[in-house]
């Protein structure tokens, strides 16, 4: 049992996608301060703090909530990092890399909240 949600390796995976979209966004276009660079980052750093979230709540129906919701900035996050592959704002290499380890932090999610769900039977 985690006394932190700093200790989950789900957490820690989610915050090192987060730090990686905030460097490799450090020098896109000013223009885009606003727009994608914003975006992308909010919905990156939004993964690891519904994880964080989740974790400090104490039903399970609110646990297994935050971990929908840190689903969907992940499904988001990978939609802003295939367009930002697309229109040259992240090279394909670096975009692969993340939509790897979003995957399989997916299917992390996917296990928590099935064993959530389950155990709340």
């Amino acid at each position: 049992m985690y006394r932190s949600f700093k200790e989950m390796p789900i957490w820690q995976r989610a915050t090192e996608v987060a730090e990686t979209i905030h460097r490799l966004t450090d020098k896109l276009p000013r223009k885009e301060d606003y727009g994608f660079t914003s975006q992308i980052r909010r919905s990156a750093l939004s993964i690891s703090a519904n994880i964080a979230e989740a974790f400090g709540r104490n039903h399970t129906l609110d646990k297994i909530n935050f971990y929908y919701v840190a689903r969907g900035s992940l499904t988001e996050t990978q939609s802003h990092v295939e367009y930002g592959m697309r229109v040259g704002y992240l090279k394909k290499k670096n975009a692969e890399e993340l939509d790897t380890i979003l995957c399989e932090i997916y299917g992390d999610l996917n296990k928590i909240i099935l064993f959530l769900r389950e155990s709340n039977k």
